[in-house]
This record gives structure tokens, sequence and C-alpha cells, in this order.
């Protein structure tokens, strides 16, 4: 996995970078804390607050926790990178660093943990919208893409269905399919869906569009049936 973001071919990424790198929090595959010196991996041990603040949980037995209370705050750095669900040959989707001051909170849980939140001072993301900075208060307002929770399983649902999926590549430019290249399914987000074409020519992301953004995943089907022109899905009543 080389970890390289591949440029766009068609459209540009959804949200705006905070809205982006909220949306990458919720189920980011890797997060790692740097301390001034120590390193800890803290993947499923994070949360965004109803007030935007990160938090994380730091294993109380790791050298992170201990300088941490000892110190009572101590400057800080988040890195996160977010991965394809779905087999691919480079399946990095997203980096983000976060910087700033973490701050002890208390414990939780039986171990117990310590829970410090970030005091965000600078952020930024790179995805296949660009690199670009983040204004911290942008950050702490911003909200996630409301499929974010949900999508990792819907990407693997839809991957699993051939036909379908066979009827999205159609939607691929002429231009990037006539080489023979292989395309992934890429990312689901409220606008549309994402796909990774692999070309001789290199990488490329493309967009395929919804008429209409999602408001919840359970109209995930009927947006997929208008991209590809399909009829709606009726659906069938208990007792009917």
């Amino acid at each position: 996995m080389s970890g390289n973001i591949p440029p766009v071919a068609v459209a540009v990424a959804a949200g705006t970078p905070a809205e982006r790198l909220r949306t990458l929090l919720v189920a980011a595959d890797s997060v790692t804390l740097l301390t001034p010196t120590h390193r800890a991996e803290l993947t499923g041990r994070h949360r965004v607050g109803p007030d935007g603040r990160l938090r994380v949980e730091v294993p109380a037995d790791s050298g992170a926790a201990h300088e941490l209370t000892r110190e009572g705050d101590l400057p800080a750095v988040v890195h996160v990178t977010d991965l394809a669900p779905v087999p691919m040959p480079d399946r990095v989707r997203a980096r983000a660093t976060l910087t700033g001051w973490l701050t002890v909170e208390g414990l939780r849980g039986r171990r117990p943990d310590l829970v410090a939140a970030l005091h965000v001072a600078t952020a930024g993301i790179t995805d296949t919208g660009g690199t670009a900075p983040i204004d911290p208060d942008a950050f702490a307002t911003a909200r996630p893409d409301p499929l974010a929770p949900a999508e990792a399983e819907l990407l693997r649902r839809l991957d699993a269905d051939t036909p379908t999926v066979e009827q999205l590549t159609g939607l691929v430019p002429a231009r990037l399919r006539q080489d023979g290249g292989r395309i992934h399914l890429l990312r689901l987000d409220r606008a549309g869906i994402v796909l990774r074409v692999q070309s001789a020519a290199g990488p490329h992301d493309v967009r395929l569009p919804f008429a209409r953004p999602l408001r919840d995943p359970d109209q995930l089907g009927a947006r997929i049936d208008a991209l590809l022109g399909r009829p709606p899905r009726r659906v069938s009543r208990a007792g009917r």
C-alpha cells in the first residue's frame, strides 16, 4: 500500500474540509497519538463530543498516560488514516493531522483508561479534494456525513452486488476505461459514490453524483436506482 492519494478525475470530494475531517474521525482505521516522548495507537479509542472536541482514551499502562498524569497537559499531534473497506491495490482514502494541547479530563472503564481532550491548534486533511488546512472553530462546529457510521458495511454489501457494480463502472468516462484498468468502489457519502480507477496512467478517483443528497442510509437504494436509470423498488408490506 503506497499511501498516495490519487488525483480526482471527475468532480470533487463532498463537504467542506472540516466536514470531511469529522467524517474521517467517525470510523478511522488508524489513529496515532504523539506526545513529546511517547507514541500511542488509539484506533477505536477516540470520539468527537457534542462540544466538537476530540477526546482520546489513553491506555493507563502506556508511557503516554504516565506522561500525561505527571504533566497534566502536553503538546500533542494526532495522525489519522482512512482506508477503503473493500480490497484494492491502494486502500488509502484520506490522511489528516491535528495538533494542539492534550488535557487530562479523568478516567474511564474498568482498567481504567485516561481520558484526555485535544484543544486543537491546527488541523489539515489530504484526500481526493486535495490538501486543505482546517480552522479549529470550523472543525468544532462541522458535522460528519450522515452515512459515515454505516458506510463501511454499506460499501461491502454494494461491492458484493456484482451486476450493480458492473452498471456503476459503466458510468465511468470511457477515456478512463479504455485501457482495461480495474475499477473499485472507494467511498459512499451523502453526495454520491466514488470509484477508484486503476489504469496504466495511474490511479484516479471518479465521483458518480446522486441527483439529491442523502439524509440517511435508508435512501441509498433509491439513489442508486435513480443513478442507474432503474425503476424505483417496490417495498412490500406485511399482509399484502
